[in-house]
């Protein structure tokens, strides 16, 4: 259970807070920020297991997706792509085309009257990922429609052979994730692609065109971008508020503050409130993991399972009150802001600058029009990212 001090509102029933180093058979469970940075950071001896990566086919793509790419060509691709998410690029190229998207969609939600907040973030993340990964070239609403339907998937496992899943489930699934595939590609990733052919631009496409990566390469790409600034910065959005609203002392701080104390408001909310629950890794090598005075040897294909929620609360790492919310807390050297939430190692998330930046122009507004809650929203949790859903938090401005 939570402390009953806990402040955290994504609590998963059943879901244990210990132990700190957790041996089940081939799967071992990592609750703590130092054993998880050991297994984010154990170079060449471990690969991406999380997101169904061990699942998606290789064969058929001439460059590996970012997300599943390991050891030097993961490390060349994030060199390259990172230009694109330093937090001084970031706040150049995209600040005015996110105040701008913000204003449009709270005009439109004040003339609409009530409004469910996870539906206009879901709006706003996709208009702003689209402009950096260069998705321009069609419909927001439509592409964004479409970007939902990647999460209707049926249930599985990592822990466990063929994720759980029965044949038939296996069937739906393929099922599933194909036809919104060819749909993106359709509509969104192939205008997109040919326009940049034409005329390349300062986005993640043009780039991979650069790069030489086929269609197919940057169709993977795409979902990967798409899905993950989507979802991800759409459920944050929805739960920061959450928090803000049901907060006064700590939204008048936010209003009153400067940049940097919100970006350390909005950091200390992810770290309570990580999006995705868990990290995996699958071992290639032997190697130790080291918890106080217990040591676990890990030997190649084992699956390491990194329990962020627990994690980002672990009392030695981020000090007292773990569960409640405490920005500028002292963390140690090393330490993001936001814990083990953007990830550790070489497949630390590089959107984070993207991810607070665009939050904080969102919220910002928000607030500054006084918004009332008129219905409370409600939580749900999706597989595929291991990670929370907030939806129906309906709001009326001010």
């Amino acid at each position: 259970m939570e402390h009953e001090l806990s402040q955290r509102r994504a609590t998963k029933d059943g879901e244990p807070i210990g132990p700190r180093l957790e041996r089940d058979g081939h799967v071992l469970r990592v609750r703590s920020v130092a054993g998880a940075r050991q297994v984010l950071r154990a170079r060449d001896l471990t690969t991406q297991a999380g997101f169904t990566a061990e699942a998606i086919p290789k064969g058929y793509l001439k460059h590996h997706p970012i997300l599943i790419s390991d050891g030097p060509l993961h490390d060349e691709q994030r060199s390259k792509v990172g230009r694109f998410f330093a937090p001084a690029v970031v706040a150049e190229r995209y600040t005015a085309h996110m105040e701008s998207c913000a204003a449009g969609l709270l005009d439109e939600a004040a003339a609409g009257g009530t409004f469910a907040l996870d539906e206009l973030a879901l709006h706003y993340s996709v208009e702003v990922t689209a402009d950096v990964v260069g998705l321009t070239n069609s419909p927001v609403r439509r592409m964004a429609a479409r970007l939902v339907t990647f999460f209707n998937q049926p249930p599985f496992d990592l822990t466990k052979p063929d994720l759980g899943r029965t044949p038939r489930q296996w069937a739906k699934a393929a099922f599933a994730g194909l036809v919104p595939v060819v749909r993106f590609y359709v509509a969104d990733v192939r205008p997109a692609i040919r326009a940049r052919r034409k005329a390349p631009g300062h986005d993640v496409i043009s780039h991979l065109i650069a790069e030489g990566y086929t269609n197919a390469d940057i169709l993977v790409e795409c979902v990967t971008y798409g899905t993950a600034g989507m979802v991800t910065t759409r459920e944050f959005i929805t739960m920061a508020a959450w928090h803000l609203l049901g907060n006064q002392p700590l939204r008048e701080r936010y209003r009153a503050a400067g940049q940097v104390e919100r970006f350390a408001i909005l950091n200390e909310i992810i770290r309570l409130e990580p999006v995705v629950g868990h990290l995996y890794r699958r071992v290639q090598g032997s190697f130790d993991v080291t918890e106080g005075d217990q040591t676990v040897t890990v030997e190649a294909g084992d699956l390491i399972d990194v329990c962020v929620r627990p994690a980002n609360a672990d009392a030695e790492a981020v000090g007292d009150d773990p569960l409640s919310l405490c920005p500028g807390r002292p963390l140690p050297p090393g330490v993001n802001a936001a814990v083990l939430t953007f990830g550790d190692g070489a497949h630390k998330c590089p959107g984070q600058p993207l991810a607070i930046l665009e939050s904080d122009v969102l919220l910002t507004r928000l607030l500054a029009r006084t918004p009332t809650v008129v219905a409370e929203p409600t939580l749900a949790w999706d597989d595929l990212i291991e990670g929370y859903q907030v939806r129906g938090l309906q709001l009326r401005l001010g």
